[in-house]
């Protein structure tokens, strides 16, 4: 990989490793700052945001700018309405996105960026609400705003204490903070989620696992006196590799598999189902989310499982469905 290095480069490999781990600290410290300092300012910020009428609408400009975007966005798929507004363009006629009920989220680092003036002014005279985050208390951002939060004063990781770096971190993260706390206090549940991410690997995982199982219609199913040519026939019919056993009342309460063909081979022209099945089979409910249901078992290093309602009711050990791990990897969940 020394082909990549550009020639005549001042920084030897240790150098550039250096570095990076330098800049890594540097921001993580930042971070660590920002933690000890967030206060009651905080808590009054996140309230403001939950208890809008209309919409979270967000600010700022350059690096300050790019959060701000991030953040509507970030906002936006946790249940909170967002939206982008850019300061410049605010000032030549966009100033019609803010109404009256829209709280203002003003994102600076000197907190005296002169577009953002324009947007603030006309949100007091609206009476929005005014959000402002900058890392100067005495700034017009801070002081012009209904609750202000102030970043704690740290350096750039660039060496001329220019480049945002240190100071935009800070912000994306307390903006996600901001994001998460106001999230839990509307109470969003994983469904809700999952109605906001439909695609994508996020709407993937957050999938419940009976909108990708099999149904009933193909389930490897044998009764527990079943003879082993029959349950042998169910196997390698279906595309599971196993089959599941039910008692009299349809119950399942065993499986069989490979493994237990192997373990039982020479008893299998004598024996019937329930003589060769493992009893207690792993299991998932219906909800279980289809992240989930992959880890459990590539956890419980199984191909297979099948599936129940999670409602406790006469039915519950009737299996409704079978999930195959292949089936969730086709999905694009790994």
């Amino acid at each position: 990989m020394e082909h990549l290095i550009l020639s005549g480069s001042p920084l030897a490999d240790d150098d550039i490793l250096r570095r990076g781990r330098e800049v890594i600290r540097l921001e993580a410290e930042a971070l660590r700052k920002l933690e000890s300092t967030i206060d009651q300012s905080f808590v009054l910020a996140c309230g403001l945001i939950a208890n809008a009428t209309q919409r979270l609408v967000i600010t700022g400009i350059g690096k300050s700018g790019h959060v701000a975007r991030k953040l509507a966005a970030t906002f936006a798929a946790t249940g909170t309405p967002a939206i982008y507004l850019h300061p410049a363009e605010a000032a030549h006629g966009d100033l019609g996105m803010l109404v009256r009920g829209d709280v203002l989220l003003v994102m600076s680092n000197s907190g005296n960026t002169s577009e953002l003036r324009a947007v603030i002014d006309y949100a007091r005279r609206l009476a929005v609400v005014v959000i402002g985050v900058a890392s100067r208390r005495r700034s017009f951002v801070i002081e012009r705003a209904t609750v202000g939060i102030c970043l704690p004063t740290v350096r750039e990781a660039c060496p001329a204490n220019i480049a945002p770096t240190t100071s935009s971190t800070m912000q994306l993260a307390l903006g996600d903070a901001l994001a998460m706390a106001v999230m839990d206090m509307r109470g969003v549940s994983e469904g809700r989620l999952h109605s906001l991410h439909p695609a994508g690997a996020i709407g993937l995982r957050l999938t419940p696992v009976r909108d990708v199982m099999h149904g009933r219609e193909d389930l490897p199913l044998v009764r527990e006196f079943a003879g082993m040519p029959e349950v042998i026939s169910i196997m390698t019919s279906g595309r599971f590799g196993l089959a599941g056993v039910l008692d009299n009342d349809g119950r399942l309460i065993g499986i069989i598999t490979d493994g237990d063909l192997r373990r039982h081979f020479g008893e299998i022209s004598v024996a019937s189902a329930a003589d060769v099945m493992t009893h207690n089979p792993k299991s998932l409910p219906a909800e279980m989310q289809a992240g989930d249901a992959l880890l459990f078992l590539n956890d419980a290093k199984i191909t297979a499982a099948f599936v129940f309602e999670n409602k406790a009711s006469a039915d519950v050990a009737k299996p409704i469905g079978i999930v195959h791990i292949h089936d969730l990897l086709r999905f694009g969940l790994n």
